[in-house]
């Protein structure tokens, strides 16, 4: 087991090759799962500091602070890290109720149903109206 410093909480985690953690984002009253993004060490801090929600966003090659486009942001209420420091839970009150980039609550929306994957989650908000006047689609 590592020992951890003091000073800085992000030793304990073990990041993998390209220096990332998945973290996934949970619903801090239901506890449904509600997305999966990647934490490097400076969203993982920022995250903790700020109170919000901040990944890494590998397609980007930049932090990206939940809903900074949409307006669906993620306050974190809680943070976790598994039993061999390899994954982060964030319990999050997540405002708007959206945290799909397709509109939905939840990014996990499809269900396996007799060999398919079946939508099970309707979108409550068309991401062209979340996204107006945005070129690329970010959640």
């Amino acid at each position: 087991m590592r020992t951890v410093s003091e000073t800085d909480f992000t030793e304990a985690v073990s990041w993998n090759s390209d220096g990332l953690v998945p973290a996934i984002a949970q619903d801090f009253k239901t506890g449904r799962v509600l997305m999966m993004a990647w934490m490097n060490v400076e969203s993982l801090r920022l995250t903790a500091e700020e109170g919000r929600a901040v990944y890494w966003s590998r397609s980007r090659g930049k932090l990206w602070r939940k809903g900074e486009s949409s307006g669906h942001v993620q306050l974190v209420r809680e943070m976790r890290l598994d039993c061999d420091g390899d994954t982060i839970v964030l319990l999050v009150e997540q405002l708007g109720g959206i945290a799909c980039h397709t509109g939905r609550t939840s990014c996990f929306y499809q269900v396996l149903e007799n060999g398919q994957w079946r939508i099970r989650q309707p979108v409550i908000t068309d991401p062209k109206e979340i996204y107006a006047g945005e070129k690329k689609t970010a959640s």
